[in-house]
């Protein structure tokens, strides 16, 4: 990724396909220069930067390829803080091919994946982390996600971890000092003074590292699995939901035989929601593949909608099915949040939902009533889904990670702290402080790109489109 920085780039901006417009992203020490040699209308070297000309586009033997606007940006007033040009021509896939090939014999070559980001990096416009929060902004699909991406590209999360570590370092520096000095046996640094940042860093550290599972979801969307007895309603659930006919609905059990996924954003939470085949226990070899696809689609799950039918599904065998499929699970009953649906309450009214508690499993916080025809509590039940995952709306407002490589970062800064405050408590050396101190630097480095490598960059910036 390092190879030719000094090198004038260029690649298709907008998405491939016909389009109304498209745009050609030119940047680099030449980008000015390449782009005004084909370019009539306006002399591009005298342009002042952050204007937008309009003129005609043309090859070497004359032939106009388009009429274009072409804005001018000059270093360092630009996305990479180089010279850089933007095109924007109609969206023939032709014109907009031409136009990169007329570019490229002017004198730049295609950019890498991610390259203009790279650079931007590399030249200071931001951080490691905010660069990553560039292609998790493009890639959001939710409010939250969005919001997500926009906090951690403003920097915030990066100030806050940049001043962790400057207080590390200040301190580090003291306890060095004291090395230099071994043989007179001096302190230049406070050990509780070190112990209570130290304390305060590690509580921080940790509260993001917790953070991770609820950005996680809020990233990658609520994975939620319908299940239960065949004919319970699931698909009619579904169908509910989306607010379309999306699965076939019988009253012949056993009509779904594999998974239907779907997506529903409730109050800018993406949920993706996942209709299973029925579970029970069974000799048929179809559907006892059906139902072991669906186990294995509740163990991956971040929720599991429990439904059964509340007019023939006695409060006992409810019970039975919950311990058979869920319970005596380990890896679902761990991992996955349940909400238990009690269906077709329309068609019995009489019946009490507490019938159906279960002290430890089933309560009133985790149970509601519905008909899933008639879309009676349909509201309740995505109020009930939001709050699953969103436990404290406050959070949102909150410093949250959803980045892998950053919760890592982060598990790995707060064992060494811990190592530290194990150290200073049983009174170890000096040296071994340091140590520890040296690696939670380190983690907290990679974060914000302090501390990097040429493979952890091209790891990060290949995931990028070619033009952004």
């Amino acid at each position: 990724m390092y190879a030719n920085l000094s090198d004038t780039i260029t690649a298709l901006a907008t998405p491939q396909g016909v389009g109304a417009l498209g745009i050609i992203r030119i940047s680099g020490p030449k980008a000015i220069e390449i782009v005004d040699q084909c370019f009539f209308g306006k002399n591009l070297t005298k342009a002042e930067s952050h204007t937008v000309h309009y003129g005609k586009i043309k090859r070497e033997d004359n032939y106009i390829i388009d009429e274009c606007l072409a804005t001018v940006f000059i270093a360092p007033r630009s996305f990479t803080k180089e010279n850089s040009v933007e095109i924007t021509s109609h969206g023939s896939p032709y014109i907009l091919n031409e136009l990169l090939q007329l570019f490229i014999r002017k004198g730049a070559r295609l950019a890498n994946a991610g390259e203009f980001t790279l650079r931007a990096f590399l030249n200071g416009q931001f951080d490691l982390s905010q660069a990553e929060a560039i292609a998790d902004l493009i890639a959001s699909t939710s409010q939250s996600d969005h919001e997500l991406a926009m906090k951690q590209m403003r920097g915030g999360f990066s100030e806050e971890i940049r001043k962790l570590r400057q207080e590390l370092i200040d301190f580090a520096a003291l306890i060095e000092l004291e090395l230099d000095f071994g043989e007179e046996d001096v302190e230049f640094a406070d050990r509780q003074k070190l112990l209570d940042l130290v304390s305060k860093i590690v509580s921080i550290i940790s509260q993001l590292v917790q953070s991770f599972q609820l950005g996680n979801v809020i990233k990658n969307g609520v994975s939620t699995v319908i299940a239960g007895r065949p004919n319970a309603g699931k698909s009619t659930l579904l169908n509910a939901l989306l607010n379309e006919e999306r699965a076939l609905v019988s009253e012949i059990a056993g009509t779904t035989r594999d998974t239907i996924e779907e997506a529903i954003n409730i109050n800018g939470v993406q949920f993706r929601l996942i209709d299973t085949a029925g579970i029970r226990l069974t000799d048929d070899v179809i559907e006892k593949m059906g139902v072991d696809k669906t186990i294995e689609k509740i163990t991956q799950s971040t929720l599991v909608l429990f439904m059964f039918d509340a007019v023939t599904t006695p409060p006992e065998e409810l019970w039975k099915d919950v311990d058979t499929f869920l319970t005596q699970n380990t890896t679902i009953s761990s991992y996955s949040k349940k909400i238990f649906l009690a269906n077709k309450m329309d068609l019995n009214p009489y019946t009490k939902p507490e019938s159906f508690y279960k002290e430890g499993l089933i309560t009133k916080d985790n149970l509601l009533s519905l008909s899933a025809k008639n879309k009676m509590n349909l509201e309740a039940l995505k109020n009930m889904l939001y709050q699953s995952v969103i436990d404290n709306p406050e959070l949102l407002d909150q410093t949250i990670i959803s980045n892998n490589r950053h919760y890592e970062a982060l598990h790995k800064a707060e064992e060494s702290l811990r190592q530290v405050i194990e150290g200073l408590n049983t009174g170890i050396t000096g040296d071994f402080i340091a140590m520890d101190i040296r690696q939670a630097l380190h983690h907290l480095g990679k974060i914000t790109g302090e501390i990097h490598s040429d493979e952890l960059l091209d790891s990060i910036f290949s995931r990028f489109c070619i033009g952004k």
